[in-house]
C-alpha cells in the first residue's frame, strides 16, 4: 500500500525524514502477462498485480537502462502511516527525477534510473533524508 499524506495513524505526524538505503545490483522492470513465469527467487525484488497484469521488478547488474532501488523499510513504518512515500517521490519529481515505486508491509521500494543515482542521492539528502550507500 502507498503511503500518502500528513498525518501518521493516530500517533502524531510523520517524520520528515528518513532513513533510506541503496539496495545492491540494479533492476530492470518488465510487463507480466502470467506469474506462473516469473520465477520466485533471489532476482526477484517486486511482483506487482494490476489491471494491466503486472510488472515486475528483476535484478540485472548487467543491464544498460537498469534502476537503482532505494528502500525505507529498515525502519519499518506502520502499513497505514501516511506521508512516507510521498516524502521521498515529492523532492525526487521536483528534481525531475523518474521513479517506480512499490510498497511492501515494512517499507517502500523507490527505484530511480541508476544512471541518476548520485544525482538522486543528493536531491534527498538536500531534502533531510538519510540516504546510506
Amino acid at each position: 500500500m502507498a503511503h500518502d499524506g500528513d498525518v501518521q495513524g493516530n500517533s502524531g505526524p510523520a517524520s520528515p525524514t528518513q532513513n533510506l538505503r541503496v539496495l545492491d545490483g540494479r533492476f530492470v522492470l518488465g510487463r507480466v502477462s502470467d506469474i506462473r513465469a516469473v520465477a520466485a527467487d533471489a532476482n526477484l525484488l517486486a511482483l506487482v498485480l494490476g489491471p494491466d497484469g503486472g510488472a515486475a521488478m528483476l535484478r540485472d547488474d548487467t543491464a544498460e537502462d537498469g534502476w537503482a532501488a532505494l528502500w525505507n523499510g529498515d525502519d519499518a513504518h506502520d502499513p497505514e502511516a501516511t506521508g512516507m512515500l510521498s516524502a521521498v517521490v515529492a523532492p525526487l519529481a521536483a528534481g525531475d527525477l523518474p521513479v517506480w515505486t512499490a510498497a511492501s508491509y515494512d517499507g517502500d521500494l523507490v527505484l530511480i534510473p541508476a544512471d541518476r543515482l548520485e544525482e538522486a542521492i543528493g536531491v534527498l539528502r538536500r531534502a533531510g533524508h538519510r540516504v546510506a550507500v
